[in-house]
């Protein structure tokens, strides 16, 4: 099913119809700024053509959406599993608490970027970012993965200030020769060892498969890894009392 909308198109009537429409793959075409588009979505392939709104996908639970564009703010907010595939930028928040699935964003990432994202099990959350993130990326991260590649940018920090405030779980990995600034103080960051960059291998990968770039130029690089350390106070919050 395609749909055709335009800037006046209801969100709400738009995505009534999309939950209605019983096609597997759904297209989108003139999208400026309607919101939850696929949100809650499973089974189903999404080709959007525009700027989809804010929580685009949230709560996600198995669905693959594409965004031939731009996205706004809280992509893939809560999101369970599935993937969602940007080739443009997007706004604040992406992959705000989301648990599973994988985020792909050609281009940058706002603020806050993985704030709260949770692991449980074997089911890791990823979020790849092909250029830059702001300030407060990994906020308060209890797990998963967090990949930024800083493609085009080689002279200067690859995020902005306070990254991984407030972390106790999960990986920040960052392509870079530059340590950002500003980092707090529960952040531990080393150079990545051979066995780190080969654990996140695949999603540089699958990445580069998407973007037609050269997953061996990305993955020879430099990376830091940034994780919590054991010191850290917010992570006595999500210890059992008397571990």
């Amino acid at each position: 099913m395609i749909f055709e909308v335009t800037a006046k198109t209801p969100f709400d009537s738009l995505n009534m119809q999309i939950r209605q429409c019983p096609d597997t793959h759904i297209v989108v075409r003139g999208l400026l700024g309607q919101r939850y588009i696929a949100a809650g979505s499973k089974g189903k392939t999404f080709e959007l053509y525009g700027t989809p709104g804010n929580a685009l996908a949230s709560y996600l639970d198995g669905s693959d959406v594409v965004v031939y564009g731009n996205a706004q703010d809280a992509v893939g907010d809560t999101m369970n599993s599935g993937t969602i595939t940007i080739y443009g930028s997007c706004g604040d928040a992406a992959g705000y608490s989301m648990r599973g699935g994988a985020i792909y964003v050609r281009g940058s990432v706002g603020y806050r970027a993985g704030i709260h994202m949770k692991a449980y099990g074997n089911i890791e959350p990823v979020l790849v970012v092909g250029e830059n993130a702001g300030s407060f990326l990994g906020e308060y991260q209890a797990g998963g993965t967090i990949i930024v590649l800083s493609i085009s940018n080689r002279t200067s920090p690859p995020v902005g200030y306070f990254c991984g405030t407030g972390i106790h779980g999960g990986r920040i990995f960052l392509r870079s020769e530059h340590l950002p600034e500003s980092l707090p103080p529960q952040v531990n960051t080393r150079l990545a060892t051979a066995d780190d960059v080969q654990s996140i291998c695949g999603y540089v990968r699958t990445f580069a498969e998407k973007f037609e770039l050269d997953a061996d130029d990305l993955l020879k690089e430099s990376f830091y890894v940034l994780t919590a350390s054991e010191s850290n106070l917010y992570k006595q919050l999500y210890i059992p009392h008397g571990s």
